[in-house]
């Protein structure tokens, strides 16, 4: 089953540049990344819990065509257009959710083995499968994680429960709001790519967005013009002030 969101893929010019800037404007640490040699793509991932954001750039522009994650990446940097470009829900069972979902309609892909090699010499295995289109209008991709070492496994999963981020104490991600040109027919693209039912009447002043939930969390897609105008990501974090900024082409806030 859909568990929560994943994570959140986030596209920037320089992940180290980009892991100082989140953390020194916004408050939120990255720790651990590492390289997609396949892909030509590398990373700095910020944990809140199991939910990360990921903030990805490219090394290798002659492989990134060759990724279905590295290929958006690319398009959104060359077009000017840092941010967020897709994100993923977490499964943990990858094999049986495509099924049900194909047997419904969907258009996901086979799954596809993915794996990424950390500093510390260490291979992170998942896997996903993704719509024929990516972008942050578009249904996001699912993911399964190996549930062994030093990202996944019990002791690591752990340690980042409580994990304390400069912002003030532990961070989670509330809700997601992506704005989408035609609210109504993304919604119809999610419940037949992945199952999920969009309420009505959510949407700011207007009334005129849909609302999801993906186990605590929430999907929000409201009119608007990706991807000029940012996705919001509404955090929780108890004790801190609050906060309203756009950072790395994404909208952060704290209410």
């Amino acid at each position: 089953m859909l568990l929560r969101l994943d994570h959140l893929v986030i596209a920037v010019d320089d992940p180290d540049a980009a892991a100082a800037e989140l953390e020194r404007r916004v408050g939120l640490a990255c720790s651990g990344g590492g390289r997609h040699p396949t892909w030509g793509t590398h990373n700095r991932l910020a944990w809140f819990g199991d939910t990360y954001a990921e903030l990805i750039g490219v090394f290798d522009r002659s492989l990134a065509p060759s990724g279905a994650v590295s290929r958006a990446v690319l398009a959104a940097l060359d077009a000017g257009h840092p941010g967020l470009v897709t994100y993923a829900l977490a499964t943990d069972v990858a094999a049986a959710d495509l099924a049900r979902l194909r047997a419904a309609g969907s258009d996901l892909s086979d799954l596809e083995s993915r794996s990424r090699t950390r500093p510390d010499g260490e291979v992170v295995r998942w896997r996903a499968a993704f719509p024929p289109r990516r972008g942050p209008d578009q249904p996001p991709f699912i993911v399964e994680h190996e549930p062994v070492g030093g990202e996944w496994g019990p002791a690591a999963r752990e340690v980042r429960a409580v994990e304390r981020h400069p912002i003030g104490g532990p961070v989670r991600v509330r809700a997601l709001t992506l704005p989408v040109e035609g609210p109504a027919v993304a919604a119809a693209a999610y419940r037949r790519t992945l199952g999920l039912a969009f309420g009505t009447g959510f949407g700011f002043e207007t009334g005129s967005g849909f609302e999801t939930a993906v186990g605590e969390q929430l999907v929000r897609l409201v009119p608007g013009r990706p991807p000029a105008e940012a996705a919001t990501v509404d955090l929780a974090a108890p004790g801190s002030a609050a906060l309203d900024i756009v950072a790395l082409g994404v909208r952060w806030r704290i209410v």
